[in-house]
């Protein structure tokens, strides 16, 4: 009787899927008005729909007049409100046209699912008047994102610490370049908060609070060499980032030679938000294969969601020195039955000037034998060639550096990793150029 329950599953999940596409053409059929509705209108002009009736409890205003003239607007299925349902980290494909440079693919977000995002209407008005609904704009000038007057002369440490992950143990040197780099304001430049006007005070602090993504990609911008997608504009909750190319998933099955580059720039990553000539450590906290994705002409691996980046300042903790400050920060592999999780301390990341975290999440959560992402495991460095399975150093590499058997041994298990994934791609473009 077992033989035949391979059939049976088989015969149920035809069925489930034959359901699922008679349920999909039921609602087109139900929706047809809607759906030729939708290709008519750019629902980018919608001063509701993307949330500007909100601000000052929104991301910003710097890109509604291009969103208002209509230059910017959803492609084909992102003009189809149904399959939001789908949709649920609210993150869209857009074009945006400029006359002198053409029309370019641009990536829409609302910095959180709809849940997420009635849960912070909830929070300003639980701030403001102790109640869950409320006015939400009269709320805004009642919470500490509008107390911060412009009488204070600097966003102070004490203020927002603990806000979000960016902010988890900031220093006055990183709240500056905060402020400095703030990207919705006319007069940026200036690390002054009475430089702004109130709304935008209090759309900084909102930010800042519930959703810092455009904080960081706006204070270590691409321009400058950072490796994240970047930050364009935003228009009431929703925030316009340039668009990278297909996500690092999409090269899962890719050959050798290409997972090999694209794992060599991902520690590449990892070192350079370690250690750089800032002395700010940016910790990657989530890490995963839909966060990175790879630019199409350049081949390029660009860090797409950073929500959850926590910055360390190194030289304040060298200057404080707090307890066991210089003693190298070794994080600790753990056994786990989800996909993508890492196991930290934000307090050791913050107290400590060296930390191995950036190193460990890339390696367990991306390239090693541990990485499991939707439902396949094996890292994108599976099934190498013959000759470097037979060799062994790349296997050996990998598994102290997701799980080390030696004392600090991830931080030079990293340092070999890096040098071996940079030898291989050498010699895979010296065979291609033959």
């Amino acid at each position: 009787m077992l033989r035949f329950l391979p059939l049976k599953l088989g015969r149920l999940y035809r069925c489930l899927k034959l359901l699922l596409v008679v349920g999909l053409f039921v609602i087109l059929l139900m929706n047809t008005h809607n759906l030729f509705a939708s290709f008519q209108k750019n629902e980018l002009t919608d001063r509701r729909f993307i949330n500007l009736n909100k601000c000052p409890a929104c991301f910003g205003t710097s890109w509604c007049r291009k969103f208002m003239n209509g230059q910017v607007s959803f492609e084909t299925w992102g003009r189809l409100r149904f399959l939001d349902v789908f949709n649920v980290k609210n993150v869209y494909f857009a074009q945006y046209g400029e006359p002198r440079e053409g029309t370019r693919r641009v990536v829409l977000k609302r910095l959180g699912s709809n849940q997420e995002l009635a849960e912070i209407d909830q929070k300003i008005c639980k701030r403001a008047t102790g109640r869950p609904r409320c006015d939400l704009i009269q709320a805004m000038y009642k919470t500490e994102f509008a107390r911060i007057n412009g009488d204070v002369r600097l966003l102070t440490p004490e203020v927002v610490e603990g806000w979000s992950d960016l902010v988890h143990c900031p220093s006055q040197r990183l709240l500056d370049r905060v402020v400095r780099r703030y990207a919705e304001t006319k007069d940026s430049g200036s690390f002054l908060l009475k430089n702004l006007k109130d709304t935008e005070r209090m759309q900084l602090l909102m930010t800042l609070a519930f959703n810092p993504e455009p904080l960081v990609l706006q204070s270590f911008p691409s321009d400058e060499g950072w490796p994240f997608a970047k930050y364009l504009g935003a228009c009431g909750r929703v925030v316009a980032v340039n668009y990278v190319g297909e996500e690092l998933w999409s090269f899962y099955n890719a050959p050798w030679e290409k997972r090999v580059d694209l794992a060599r720039q991902l520690m590449d990553i990892a070192e350079q938000l370690t250690n750089n000539d800032f002395e700010f450590a940016l910790y990657l906290l989530d890490v995963s294969f839909d966060n990175f994705a790879v630019g199409p002409r350049d081949g390029k691996v660009i860090v797409v969601d950073a929500e959850n980046v926590l910055v360390a300042d190194k030289r304040l903790i060298k200057q404080n020195k707090p307890e066991n400050y210089d003693v190298w920060y070794e994080s600790r592999f753990e056994e786990c039955d989800r996909e993508a999780c890492l196991s930290f301390s934000k307090d050791s990341l913050c107290s400590r000037v060296t930390v191995d975290h950036n190193y460990y999440a890339v390696c367990q959560n991306l390239l090693s034998r541990y990485a499991t992402w939707r439902g396949t495991t094996g890292g994108l460095l599976h099934d190498p060639p013959a000759h470097i399975a037979k060799d062994g150093q790349l296997e050996v590499l990998l598994d102290e550096c997701t799980k080390p058997k030696k004392r600090y041994g991830r931080f030079q298990a990293a340092k070999e990793l890096r040098e071996y994934l940079t030898q291989l791609a050498a010699a895979s473009s010296s065979a291609t150029a033959r």
